[in-house]
């Protein structure tokens, strides 16, 4: 330590290029684990052992042509939902909804921003998309057969419109000229990919299709199979039922597409694979320059303290203490080095979690795999350094001064 803190420059630049490596490698992985963290929490929205069908089904690797073909497709129907609702008997709850965007919701002159998502659901619609009702009630089956006008806000309309002291419960809010009886607040949920996750309200799907129509637009079918035993079971019956009911010939691809929480990780991890293996070469380059800055500069250091060296081996020093001595030197370099960039690392990959709103993430696999590679690249580029100030010879070495 007293010989790194003789040479603070050298010492600091050295150490700079190991920061820049490790950093790299840190910031990146956290940021990752950050959007994956928040993709999960934003795909909770599918109830556990949940999974979902759609007429469009994207990805993160999704192509032209995919979203062309998609398109072509024809609508999943009301009834056709109803059916798979009927004949899935390993599912527990099977959710049927439909969505509007980009609507406001007025109450006694205020109003929300153009931002709120009004989805029609079915009872079960609920129960799959895991909102629990925090005040007042659910929709109930009278609520869908009449289709009432009744509507369960989300909690950031409910703050939006309502004084913090008073309950929306028996209110009634204009949404696109039409009035709806407030019967419901949802619980708050969290937010992902920095979105609004509390920004919806829901009402019966009749009545959904009675102000924004029906026969033109496509119906999502959540189904929550009975356990994670009959999961996959339960996705093929369903899958089953939905082709019969569009008369999918046998042998044809489904008109239909389909995904769970796990498939989207999946798909997630699969998308950002190839810009971690690509960080982590960079790294690994910058590492080895790394490597090779340290070697150097130990290499100096033995030049300049070579009386030092020969003192040493004059009094009883041997080989083995000398190159020690020189590793050791190397490989605590190198540790700081990592330990400021890890820190750094970690900082800067969570300015992602502040901007997202999520919790902040500490790569711990990673935080050890850059600290173990820190200490090899000192192991690794200080033993050349190491070995050559071993094998000065003491008498050569006094009479260097």
């Amino acid at each position: 330590m007293h010989a790194i803190r003789g040479s603070k420059l050298r010492s600091a630049l050295t150490i700079l290029g190991i920061v820049v490596g490790i950093f790299s490698v840190i910031s990146v992985m956290t940021a990752m684990q950050v959007l994956r963290d928040s993709i999960e929490e934003g795909m909770t929205e599918l109830g556990a052992n949940t999974f979902q069908i759609q007429k469009f089904v994207g990805g993160f690797t999704t192509t032209a042509a995919e979203r062309r073909r998609m398109r072509n497709r024809k609508n999943i129907t009301y009834e056709q939902a109803l059916l798979v609702r009927e004949k899935t008997t390993l599912a527990e709850a099977v959710g049927i909804e439909m969505w509007t965007g980009g609507k406001v919701v007025l109450w006694e002159g205020k109003k929300t921003m153009p931002n709120i998502g009004i989805a029609g659901e079915n009872v079960d619609g609920l129960v799959t998309n895991d909102w629990t009702v925090a005040l007042g009630r659910g929709l109930t089956p009278q609520d869908i057969d009449m289709a009432r006008r009744v509507i369960i806000l989300g909690q950031t309309v409910v703050d939006k419109l309502f004084p913090p002291s008073m309950s929306p419960l028996g209110q009634a809010v204009r949404i696109d000229g039409i009035l709806y009886d407030v019967i419901g607040v949802f619980a708050e949920k969290g937010s992902a990919l920095g979105g609004h996750e509390n920004n919806y309200a829901a009402i019966p799907i009749t009545a959904h299709f009675a102000r924004y129509g029906k026969s033109e637009r496509s119906v999502n079918i959540m189904v929550k199979a009975k356990s994670r035993e009959v999961f996959g079971d339960c996705v093929e019956q369903a899958r089953s039922v939905l082709r019969i009911a569009r008369r999918v010939p046998p042998g044809e691809e489904d008109d239909f597409g389909y995904y769970s929480n796990d498939s989207l990780i999946k798909q997630f991890n699969e998308f950002t694979l190839y810009v971690r293996m690509g960080i982590l070469f960079i790294s690994c380059v910058a590492l080895i320059a790394a490597g090779v800055g340290i070697m150097n500069i130990m290499l100096v250091s033995v030049t300049e303290r070579t009386r030092e060296i020969g003192i040493r081996k004059a009094i009883g020093a041997k080989r083995k203490d000398i190159m020690s001595q020189f590793i050791i030197e190397a490989v605590i370099l190198c540790q700081i080095g990592g330990i400021v960039g890890i820190a750094a690392g970690i900082a800067g990959g969570n300015v992602l979690s502040i901007l997202m709103e999520v919790s902040v993430v500490v790569p711990w696999l990673w935080v050890g795999i850059g600290f173990a590679a820190c200490t090899l690249v000192g192991l690794i580029f200080g033993v050349y350094p190491a070995w050559k100030a071993s094998t000065l010879d003491p008498i050569d070495a006094l009479r260097y001064e």
